[in-house]
């Protein structure tokens, strides 16, 4: 059962460790990723299912090569070719993350893909940002029925909109839109987190962050800013170099993100006035009046006699005022609290 609803109930962030190209070829190293994770505390492994030739086609034409980034100068092709986890690992990873308790999360990137994961058991799709303008894809995955998790990064607002009827049009009305900058690493400047907010407005649905930015201090803000769900690249080392390693983050990085995170949802907490039940201890340190030196029945109290201090035990120091001039109705001694029934005529 994919628990990402039952997690978020619970006032938790839905935290989702990418494992896209870390396996770095290598299928030890992703049934590693996946302990490490639950280790980490992630409530999902995502993986990517595709091959070369499922996702582009071997072109040599300057269309088909990356200008500036990472990946400057790599033709599409190579790039999937050496990134792709190849799909006879996949029901293994998703075994993996049975067995540890986690999630299993992919994203298809054609109608095959799909058909691949149902036969493997698959309870959820992720769309990526590049894929959101696929609506046929996008229609066929939210045909199975199954939690959709759509990132939205270079997508206007009508194109999200369009993938969302695309899920309503199969009745699939468990949609998440996850806020992405699709550059790598992802610069502070251009997180525009603000969009979290008037996303969850404009669409009425669940709203996260896949989060390409280095460490975790966009994920905070995004938890502030109404984020549930956050997606974050996942490697056991940097140091094991790969397509993705540069922005993804390692274990122990991941389980600080993690911890930040969910405190961040307590620290936000609800719209609350007046003391808490934590503050009860300190609220008798608040202001009151008292009386400052000794009083005989009959004398006038003056700010000489009666000031605002510290505990909170006689009348607000709003009543001030109305108690300076007003005479005492009884003996009054030195460090008493001051009440309406010490005082002539007090209204």
């Amino acid at each position: 059962m994919f628990r990402l609803n039952e997690i978020i109930e619970k006032g938790q962030i839905y935290t989702i460790a990418e494992m896209s190209a870390n396996h770095a070829g290598k299928i030890e190293n992703a049934l590693m990723i996946v302990k490490e994770a639950a280790k980490s505390g992630a409530n999902c492994l995502k993986i990517q299912t595709y091959t070369a030739d499922t996702i582009t086609i071997d072109c040599r034409s300057n269309l088909f090569k990356i200008d500036g980034g990472l990946w400057n100068n790599e033709y599409l092709y190579d790039l999937y070719a050496r990134a792709y986890t190849p799909w006879e690992w996949q029901k293994q990873i998703k075994e993996e993350c049975d067995r540890c308790g986690i999630d299993f999360l992919a994203t298809p990137f054609d109608c095959t893909a799909v058909d691949f994961l149902e036969s493997i058991g698959c309870e959820a799709y992720k769309i990526a940002s590049f894929e959101i303008v696929d609506i046929p894809l996008i229609e066929y995955a939210a045909s199975k029925k199954k939690p959709m998790i759509i990132s939205c990064g270079m997508a206007t607002k009508r194109e999200i909109q369009e993938a969302i009827e695309a899920c309503h049009k199969f009745g699939n009305h468990n949609v998440t839109i996850l806020k992405c900058c699709s550059e790598y690493p992802t610069q502070p400047s251009n997180m525009n987190l603000n969009t979290i907010e008037d996303i969850r407005r404009t669409f009425s649905v669940q709203v996260g962050v896949s989060d390409h930015s280095m460490g975790y201090l966009a994920d905070v803000v995004a938890v502030a800013k109404g984020a549930k769900v956050i997606e974050k690249h996942f490697c056991l080392s940097r140091s094991i170099k790969n397509a993705d390693s540069d922005f993804s983050m390692e274990p122990k990085e991941f389980r600080e993100m993690v911890e930040a995170v969910n405190t961040a949802v307590k620290m936000l907490g609800s719209s609350v006035y007046g003391p808490s039940a934590a503050e009860a201890e300190e609220y008798k340190c608040r202001r009151s009046l008292f009386v400052v030196a000794n009083m005989k029945a009959g004398e006038i109290f003056t700010s000489a006699n009666v000031r605002s201090i510290r505990p909170n035990a006689g009348l607000a120091p709003k009543f001030l005022p109305n108690v300076v001039g007003k005479v005492a109705k009884c003996n009054i001694s030195f460090g008493t609290p001051l009440t309406a029934e010490m005082i002539e005529d007090f209204r």
